[in-house]
């Protein structure tokens, strides 16, 4: 690549051009090494030393000719790549085939790029609530150092949410479900981690933070779901049920599955309630 930009100065819109001069001038450098020992000696036989350039130049154009046929697959594909996609990075203006190889090239990595934060975005986050879901909440505690593992954890679940859907339709269940995300997100703070984790359950990482400020938290939101509910139900305010736990640099399944008991419990004392583990009576 440097030496095809050093001799950018030779035809700089033509490869081909630049290419002929180069073979040129290399095939006929012992040409003139022999018409300068001819003219010094005075031995130069001017026939012979025409008809030997004419075939030289003969021989250069048909080399020439094999390269560019050569040349031509490449340039067919970096037209398509060229056009695969129009990115807005300015590029240098397309001349021959090197150059448009190169934008063809650096457009399909940045097509192959956009489409691998997609696809990164759609494995790690829920695509009706707009938040992580279920593989980008585990990740978010994968890549949490060792430090920072503790805190709450707390399983959601949305009261009579199948009824919601029964009684008013999956379009209504979808609402619900987006709303409550963003209720959730809106009311938290920004350094905890909620995702959703299947169905109408999500999850909630309380980073340091202890089960009294964890229940408050939620016992908060509760409240602010009957004072302004996102929806009803039987004539009912939607509700939620939650259980907490308290996650102290364990195993976080562990966890999980007692933040999952505390939840049950929840539901066992009538929903629309928040129980931590192993004390049901939390709040």
């Amino acid at each position: 690549m440097h030496f095809y930009l050093a001799t950018s100065f030779i035809f700089p819109r033509s490869l081909r051009l630049r290419l002929f001069t180069l073979c040129f001038v290399a095939t006929h450098l012992p040409l003139l090494g022999y018409m300068a020992w001819g003219l010094a000696t005075g031995r130069l036989a001017l026939a012979e030393f025409v008809l030997l350039t004419l075939a030289t130049v003969i021989g250069t154009g048909i080399a020439l000719y094999g390269i560019g046929a050569l040349l031509n697959p490449i340039h067919a594909l970096a037209q398509t790549l060229q056009g695969q996609d129009s990115d807005p990075t300015p590029l240098p203006e397309v001349g021959d085939v090197i150059q448009t190889l190169y934008a063809g090239v650096h457009r399909a990595a940045h097509v192959t790029r956009t489409q691998m934060q997609d696809l990164n975005v759609a494995a790690h986050e829920d695509p009706l609530t707009g938040i992580a879901n279920r593989r980008g909440f585990l990740m978010q505690i994968d890549m949490l150092p060792q430090a920072r593992r503790k805190g709450c954890v707390a399983i959601i679940d949305i009261d009579h949410f199948k009824q919601v859907n029964d009684r008013m339709g999956h379009d209504e269940g979808d609402r619900v479900l987006a709303a409550f995300a963003q209720r959730l997100a809106a009311q938290l703070r920004r350094v905890d981690h909620v995702a959703r984790w299947g169905g109408e359950e999500f999850m909630v990482f309380f980073p340091d933070c202890i089960e009294d400020e964890a229940c408050w938290s939620l016992s908060r939101i509760a409240t602010q779901m009957r004072d302004d509910p996102i929806g009803q139900v039987n004539g009912r305010a939607i509700s939620f049920s939650a259980g907490v736990a308290r996650w102290q640099g364990a195993p976080i399944d562990e966890t999980i599955a007692s933040a999952d008991q505390a939840l049950y419990d929840a539901k066992q004392q009538g929903r629309d309630r928040v129980c931590r583990a192993a004390q049901p009576a939390c709040c």
